[in-house]
């Protein structure tokens, strides 16, 4: 007959391989918040738009950027604040000039935002790309 003691024992070292691996299991689930493989979000980039009833509104985006190379996303992490007010330039002019009620054109934004990644990250290879443009 097994004691509860020699149970108990004979946990041991499971107990202790499970805690030990906890570290990269909550790495692998995503426990961490750094952008993953080849891929640097760019969120919360906003401007003041008019409406249609005259009042102001805002104009959302959510963006990224990609890129294969490993030294150009480290560079552009390092940039990021670069990037964003370039970002914020390029959205600001262009909700200046939309006409109230005129939804936004994705295409024209996103053609003007790789622009500026190009410019920041001085050369080619950041490939911007766009998750969202709403009004409010």
């Amino acid at each position: 007959m097994i004691s509860q003691r020699n149970i108990d024992a004979s946990l041991l070292p499971i107990l202790l391989g499970f805690v030990l691996l906890m570290p990269t299991l909550a790495h692998a689930a995503g426990g961490d918040k750094k952008p993953k493989g080849d891929f640097l979000p760019v969120t919360g980039l906003a401007a003041t738009v008019r409406r249609s009833d005259g009042g102001h509104g805002v104009m959302t985006v959510e963006a990224g950027i990609d890129t294969p190379d490993p030294v150009l996303l480290g560079y552009a992490e390092e940039v990021l604040p670069r990037l964003r007010d370039a970002y914020a330039r390029v959205l600001q002019a262009y909700a200046g000039n939309l006409q109230a009620g005129t939804p936004p054109d994705a295409d024209y934004l996103a053609r003007q935002l790789q622009t500026a990644t190009n410019q920041v990250l001085g050369k080619p290879g950041g490939r911007l790309l766009l998750g969202g443009v709403m009004l409010n």
